[in-house]
């Protein structure tokens, strides 16, 4: 039975939404690719044509971004070095056997002593091998089109597509800036190993193809936190949450939001309709980046039709709808701290509105959590 179950689902079940986001991005990939630069069919006067390998790439750059396999350097320079490599063992190999063996065993070894790890790689370099009449007819130059044109081509794709849903492509690297542009380790990330630390780890599991720096940085410190969370018992969001709370309404006016969080020092101000139905949040950053749009406009002066647009802009105030944020995190009473703990560690949000049947009957700020924390601590 063990035997059988090895051959079950290694891989954690995806997200239906997540599965669609990758499946459309290697469809628009492949399709700008092959609707722009490279042609469906083998053209071998410019070399500019699809190749079964970007199939495999796509599945890594679409669906895996995060993955070491999947950065721009292993995916460019593990296809081009494999291309070369097998248009090398093409040109001297004539036993198509021999020759398609060749190709992808040393393909995989100089990919491995570049750094440039590409499970499709292994696909180009048997293409390769497996084309000898395109090779007498581009050579070494099949390394750079389509083979590198093409995958940089993807790369790009893969960038913008990325950015466009959400997802960080190429993946942050340990040393980059953090989400507020310090250099100090995201909230998550601040354990006390460094890299170096980070990369032997990897290397002593033999996992440093599988997983990146930044990934394991990320995971450890998520277990640290939840490690955290289920020592502080079986608190829940109704134990600590807010509940007399100060609300204001869709149609209330950015003044007098501004004015009640300059008077009750809040951090977050919830929205509500009819019967304290929840309907979104507003943080203090919303007041700043309105206002910091509406300078940048006002400075630009483009002119009369400008000035007549922020005129009538002003006899239309802004409303708490204009501003709120809609989505986030949300709680009910029986919401564990462990669950509301990685809510709020990462700075995203100071406060997790808590609902019950749509209706807001709390709020969890940030320093409702380090107080339940700190008395925690003091119980101990």
């Amino acid at each position: 039975m063990s035997l059988l179950g090895s051959f079950g689902p290694a891989v954690a079940k995806s997200p239906p939404i997540e599965a669609l986001r990758a499946g459309l991005g290697a469809f628009i990939g492949l399709a700008l690719a092959g609707a722009f630069i490279l042609a469906p069919t083998v053209d071998l006067k410019l070399g500019l044509y699809l190749v079964a390998p970007f199939g495999a790439s796509s599945v890594l750059l679409f669906a895996v971004p995060n993955s070491p396999l999947a950065q721009p350097w292993s995916a460019i320079v593990g296809n081009v070095v494999a291309a070369l490599v097998g248009v090398a063992v093409c040109l001297v190999v004539h036993d198509p056997v021999l020759r398609i063996a060749l190709a992808v065993g040393l393909a995989i070894t100089a990919i491995m002593l570049c750094r440039a790890l590409h499970p499709p790689a292994g696909a180009v370099a048997m293409t390769v091998a497996m084309s000898p009449e395109t090779v007498q007819e581009l050579g070494f130059y099949f390394a750079l089109m389509p083979i590198g044109i093409g995958t940089v081509l993807l790369v790009l794709i893969a960038i913008a597509y990325g950015r466009m849903t959400g997802r960080h492509y190429p993946f942050r690297q340990f040393d980059d800036p953090n989400s507020y542009g310090t250099q100090d380790p995201e909230p998550m990330e601040r354990f006390g190993l460094s890299e170096a630390d980070l990369t032997n780890i990897l290397d002593r599991y033999r996992q440093s193809f599988n997983l990146g720096v930044e990934d394991l940085a990320r995971l450890i410190g998520a277990a640290e936190l939840q490690v955290a969370a289920n020592r502080s018992g079986p608190t829940v969001a109704a134990d600590i949450m807010s509940r007399n709370l100060i609300t204001v309404e869709p149609d209330t006016p950015l003044t007098e939001i501004a004015d009640l969080f300059r008077r009750h020092r809040f951090t977050a101000l919830p929205v509500v309709g009819d019967d304290s139905r929840f309907l979104g949040v507003i943080f203090q950053i919303h007041l700043i980046d309105r206002a910091r749009e509406d300078s940048l406009r006002l400075n630009r002066g483009f002119g009369k039709a400008m000035k007549r647009l922020l005129d009538r802009r002003r006899e239309m105030p802004v409303r708490a709808t204009d501003i709120m944020s809609v989505g986030g995190p949300r709680a009910t009473a029986d919401t564990p701290l462990s669950a509301l703990l990685p809510q709020m560690a990462d700075g995203a949000v100071d406060a997790v509105p808590v609902l019950e049947r749509g209706q807001l009957i709390g709020i969890v700020t940030c320093t409702d959590l380090i107080a339940a924390l700190a008395r925690k601590s003091l119980d101990k």
